[in-house]
Formats: C-alpha cells, sequence, structure tokens
C-alpha cells in the first residue's frame, strides 16, 4: 500500500512538473521578443529606406533633364519627411490599428500608448516601434514612385499637398484593406510585400497625374533623354539591394520565409532585366542601360506581391513576363493611350505591380506560403479571380479619389508650374538653384 501511494504522489509531481511550463506560458501571454528577429527587421527598415533616398532619388534624378534633376531628387527627401510626420500624427493609425473593415481606428495617433515594451500583433515577436518605422518606409516610397509619372511639370507645394491628402486617403486605407485587418485580407487576396498596396497603387496614381496634368512642354518633338543614365543605374542599383529589405523583410522576421524570399526577389529581377534587353534588341536594334535597369525594376515589382508565396521557378516565370509586359507598357501601350508618364511609373509599377498580383494567383504554392494560400498550379484555380478582384477594387478606389484630389488641389493652389518656368527648368524656379 505504501508502494502505491508512493508511486501516485510521484506521477502527480512529475504531471505537475509537466504542466508547469504551459500553466507559466497561459499565466504570462506577453510574447516574448526575439532578438535575431528584431535585428533583421532593424536592417531590412533601413534598406527600405534607402531604396526612396538615395535609391529612387537617383534613379528618377538621372531620368531627367539636367534643369530638372534638383526638383526630381528634392521630390523624393521632401516626401520621405512629409509622410514620416503624417505616419507619427495619424497615418499608422488609420492603416495597421483595429478599426472596421474599411480604415483603422485612432488607437495610435500621435503614437498614443506607444511604449518600450509594445508589440503589434502582426509582428509579435518584434517591438512595435520596429514594426512601425518598416511599414513607414512602405508609406513614403509609394507617393514618392508617384512623383515619377508628372516629372518636370508639377509645382513643389501642389506635390507637397497632393502627397499628403493622398497618403491618407488611398494609402492607408488600402495598407489598412490588405494588411491591417480589412476586407480584403478577409477575401484573401494574397499580396506579401506590396504588389497592390504599394505599386498597383503608386502606377494607378501616377497615371492619374500624368492625365489630369497633360503633357510636358515640346513632348514628342523636343530631346528629352536622359541626363545622366550614370545616376540613374547607381539608382537602380540601390533599388535592387534595397528591395530584399522590402521582400524578405516582409516576413516579418530572421526564418525560412525571408530566405525564400530573397532568392525569388533575386531570379525574378534578373529575368525580367533580360527579357526586356531582349525584347528590346530585337524591336529596336540595340540593347539600353535604360532598357536594362528598368526591366530588373518591373521584375521587382511584379515578384513584390509573390515573393513569400513562390518558389524561384514561379519566380522565374513571373520575372520574364514582367520583363516583356512592362517593355511593351513603357512603350507600346504609353504610345497608344498618348499620355505622358515621364519616367514610368505607370509602365512599370503599375503594369508590372497588376502582373505580379495575378501571376502570384497563378504560382502560389501552400507549401511556400502556408495553410490555404495556393494558387492555380496548385490546385486553386480560384485564386486568380480573388487576385484580380482585389485588384480592381485598389484601383478604382485609387484612380477616382486620386483624380478628386488632383481637381482639389488645382482649384486652391494650381497644379503645374507656367510654360516659361518648365521651358527654363524647375530648379531655378522651383527652388532657385542649378547644377552645372
Amino acid at each position: 500500500m505504501k508502494f502505491k501511494t508512493n508511486s501516485v504522489l510521484a506521477g502527480l509531481g512529475a504531471t505537475a512538473a509537466l504542466l508547469l511550463p504551459v500553466l507559466a506560458l497561459a499565466a504570462d501571454e506577453k510574447p516574448k521578443l526575439d532578438t535575431g528577429d528584431t535585428a533583421w527587421m532593424l536592417t531590412s527598415t533601413a534598406l527600405v529606406l534607402m531604396m526612396t533616398i538615395p535609391g529612387l532619388a537617383l534613379f528618377y534624378g538621372g531620368m531627367v533633364r539636367k534643369k530638372n534633376v534638383l526638383s526630381t531628387v528634392m521630390q523624393s527627401f521632401a516626401i520621405t519627411c512629409l509622410i514620416s510626420v503624417l505616419w507619427l500624427i495619424v497615418g499608422y493609425s488609420l492603416a495597421f490599428t483595429p478599426g472596421s473593415t474599411i480604415v483603422g481606428g485612432l488607437g495610435r495617433v500621435f503614437m498614443a500608448g506607444l511604449g518600450l515594451d509594445s508589440v503589434h500583433d502582426l509582428a509579435k515577436t518584434i517591438p512595435e516601434t520596429v514594426f512601425l518605422c518598416f511599414q513607414l518606409t512602405f508609406a513614403i516610397i509609394t507617393p514618392a514612385l508617384i512623383a515619377g509619372a508628372f516629372a518636370e511639370r508639377m509645382k513643389f507645394s501642389a506635390m507637397m499637398w497632393f502627397m499628403a491628402l493622398w497618403s491618407l486617403i488611398v494609402y492607408a486605407p488600402i495598407a489598412h484593406w490588405v494588411w491591417g485587418g480589412g476586407f480584403l485580407g478577409d477575401w484573401g487576396v494574397l499580396d506579401f510585400a506590396g504588389g497592390t498596396v504599394v505599386h498597383v497603387n503608386a502606377g494607378v496614381a501616377g497615371l492619374v497625374c500624368a492625365l489630369v496634368l497633360g503633357k510636358r512642354k515640346g513632348y514628342g518633338t523636343d530631346n528629352m533623354a536622359p541626363h545622366n543614365l550614370v545616376y540613374s543605374v547607381i539608382g537602380a542599383s540601390l533599388l535592387w539591394v534595397g528591395w530584399f529589405g522590402f521582400n524578405a523583410g516582409s516576413a516579418v522576421g530572421a526564418n525560412v520565409n525571408a530566405g525564400m524570399a530573397m532568392a525569388v526577389t533575386q531570379f525574378a529581377s534578373a529575368a525580367a532585366a533580360l527579357a526586356w534587353i531582349f525584347a528590346e534588341w530585337v524591336t529596336r536594334g540595340k540593347p539600353s542601360v535604360l532598357g536594362i535597369i528598368s526591366g530588373a525594376v518591373a521584375g521587382l515589382v511584379a515578384i513584390t506581391p509573390a515573393s513569400g508565396f513562390v518558389n524561384p521557378m514561379g519566380a522565374l516565370a513571373i520575372g520574364i513576363v514582367a520583363g516583356l509586359v512592362c517593355f511593351w507598357g513603357a512603350t507600346g501601350l504609353k504610345k497608344a493611350m498618348g499620355y505622358d508618364d515621364s519616367l514610368d511609373a505607370f509602365g512599370v509599377h503599375g503594369v508590372g505591380g497588376f502582373v505580379g498580383a495575378i501571376l502570384t494567383g497563378v504560382f502560389a504554392l501552400e507549401a511556400i506560403g502556408g495553410d490555404g494560400k495556393k494558387g492555380l498550379i496548385d490546385g486553386n484555380a480560384g485564386q486568380v479571380l480573388t487576385q484580380l478582384w482585389g485588384t480592381l477594387v485598389c484601383i478604382a478606389w485609387c484612380a477616382v479619389a486620386t483624380f478628386v484630389i488632383l481637381k482639389i488641389v488645382d482649384a486652391l493652389i494650381g497644379l503645374r508650374v507656367t510654360t516659361e518656368e518648365e521651358i527654363e527648368g524647375l530648379d531655378i524656379n522651383e527652388h532657385g538653384e542649378t547644377i552645372h
């Protein structure tokens, strides 16, 4: 009898010992921060910020005429400052705090309640301060991309007002729809790192801007060749390197998903660059420097929504298709429609983002993306339609809202510089500076 009693007590003791860690975990529900994840996300945040300044600034700055290079790089820098302050005030709260399925709440207005130990539900292993800064870099580059469509003709004051309103009325809600708990995420739209939120959004807004502002003076007759393609190559190179933070960083941790996202980003960009210059070689007789860097960016754009869901072969296919279709978008489509998208913001980002979003629905694999996140080749043909509907919703809201914002700004202060100022150049007339 004594033996049995001791055995029972020993068994109870062992069970209690096994339950202690579980009970302790239940008592302490606070997520445990991971130093490796935090270090990677700090790095990714810096990489994505580098994409706008200096990456996009140089990429766009080299492609305009010499008399407008300062105004172009100024736009990227000023947008970085403007959106950072707006993100602190209300932008982050509208995009990433609990609210409705349409827009976030006001729980983080002026970063209320944010502390050293704050953690967001979407990133439980890193401080919320890191998560909000990472998402800020996306909110910065998206409006900065739009500027390529209206380069060399919009007033700086109008640009600042437009970007401020656009970031709050268009970017923040769409980010919430897809990533922050909104209805597109509920629909099952797959967008790992911003195909719809960033690229389709920026590209469509750019097209609307180009149409509303009209063509540059002398478009089609004057020489508007890039003034310094070396700047643009450096800028494109910084964009490519920074994109690893963009895509691999969207895994929100130093994990296997980040590794795969990095690999597919590299392969898609390289494939698209080659596809673009081969198309150019065949149709125009020579592969150009502008062509290869534009193709690389097109591949980076197209793989963005798919980067957490596809394998390297899927990335190769997406890159090839993006290179060919974006080449057409920046040449044939632009010529056929007759708009002046100065630096092909729509041809590369709008078209490339749309291609990438749809092909995500084709090549997504459950083995990579996780439960239920699979596309056509993995037995879920309906995902293609889901991607299409999600993209069309973003296009519709972005196009209508962008048009209205532009018309309001135009009515209040005017959108475009005078003909004389445009001919002389925006550098001297908008900023009182020139380069020699």
